[in-house]
């Protein structure tokens, strides 16, 4: 909290208000930062300059991608469609097995080398043929404004918005920003609240809280990634009360992404996610009631293919990211037996397959 914002990075923010001691705070998520003058929040882009609070990484970005949306992952929405990514810096977690923690643990705003205004974002996904723009590689939530007033620029030219986040925001901002999301991966990271505490420096529920609203409150897709960290999140117990949760609260056609761990930044000790354990989390969650559950971060074709969940037909074969089959009506139905899946579908027209184009963006 305690590096100076300068002028070039204040755009006033949203969501605070002032404490009777003087300080004010930051109502955005959970942590409700209370700053004095010039100083940052927890998630280090958001901070007290002149007595407002001010946005430091709007119109900032640590750079832009062209990738298969499947990366996100999202394996029901418009499939094999293509997706200009970026995000910024900064995080409001502190995961110690953050995998972009370059970029969501950067204090250096050297990181944030490319800049580009709402418009020209929109106008450069159109230009390229993409159906959506994705805010990921750092959380969304901390730089809201910006990424909403990206998704109306988006929407404006018929390009749509995916967030991809660990959905740890407060109620009334969670309002105004999913209104802006046609989709969303929710990384529910774990079970326990001691988990939530100990490796992220956060708290399970209001996850919780933002994927019921989702399921019950808006019209936005959304799928869910778990990372198995061997040890820690992975054991069976945990597991089927996860899958179970989610069949009770949101419903058995939210997809779930079981994802491998990689050891990097604080756990580096911890060996990677073995395959088989995520091919045991996949028979759990199906157990419990989800009709469509994934691996990632491995090579496993099973994982990684869509099954009708009526006649049990692979509908959409993937290897990695490039789709090898695809049997899905351009209405979302089974072309083997017309069973409705659940997710957005249009013309399939081809897969964008396993690139990642870098995208320079003018003002």
């Amino acid at each position: 909290m305690d590096e100076p914002i300068s002028k070039a990075e204040q755009f006033s923010a949203k969501y605070w208000h002032r404490l009777e001691d003087g300080r004010i705070q930051c109502d955005l998520c959970p942590r409700d930062c209370k700053l004095h003058e010039g100083q940052r929040g927890a998630c280090f882009v958001r901070g007290r300059i002149r007595d407002e609070m001010v946005l430091t990484t709007y119109g900032r970005s640590s750079g832009f991608c062209i990738d298969p949306i499947e990366k996100k992952p999202l394996n029901h929405f418009y499939p094999g469609s293509s997706v200009l990514s970026f995000g910024t810096a900064g995080c409001n977690l502190a995961c110690k097995f953050c995998q972009n923690w370059d970029i969501s643990k950067s204090r250096s705003f050297d990181k944030l080398a490319d800049q580009a205004s709402p418009e020209a974002i929109a106008r450069t996904a159109a230009r390229l043929d993409c159906k959506s723009v994705a805010f990921t590689y750092n959380d969304p939530v901390i730089f809201a404004e910006y990424a909403m007033d990206v998704a109306d620029a988006c929407h404006e030219r018929g390009i749509m918005t995916v967030a991809v986040t660990a959905g740890y925001i407060h109620a009334e901002p969670r309002v105004d920003f999913y209104a802006k999301m046609d989709a969303a991966n929710v990384d529910l990271k774990a079970f326990s609240e001691g988990f939530y505490i100990k490796q992220t420096g956060s708290h399970l529920q209001p996850v919780l809280d933002t994927l019921k609203y989702l399921r019950h409150e808006t019209q936005v897709w959304f799928e869910l990634t778990t990372l198995l960290i061997p040890g820690l999140n992975d054991s069976a117990e945990e597991l089927t009360m996860l899958s179970e949760w989610i069949v009770g609260e949101l419903g058995e056609d939210v997809p779930l992404h079981f994802t491998a761990f990689h050891p990097d930044y604080k756990m580096v000790t911890i060996a990677a996610t073995p395959v088989s354990k995520l091919v045991e989390a996949r028979k759990i969650a199906q157990a419990a009631g989800l009709k469509y559950v994934y691996t990632g971060n491995v090579h496993h074709q099973e994982g990684d293919t869509t099954f009708c969940p009526s006649c049990h037909e692979s509908l959409i074969k993937r290897d990695w990211y490039d789709i090898t089959q695809y049997h899905i009506t351009d209405n979302g139905r089974c072309s083997y037996c017309n069973t409705a899946i659940a997710g957005r579908f249009d013309d399939f027209a081809g897969a964008f397959g396993r690139r990642r184009i870098p995208v320079v963006i003018g003002s």
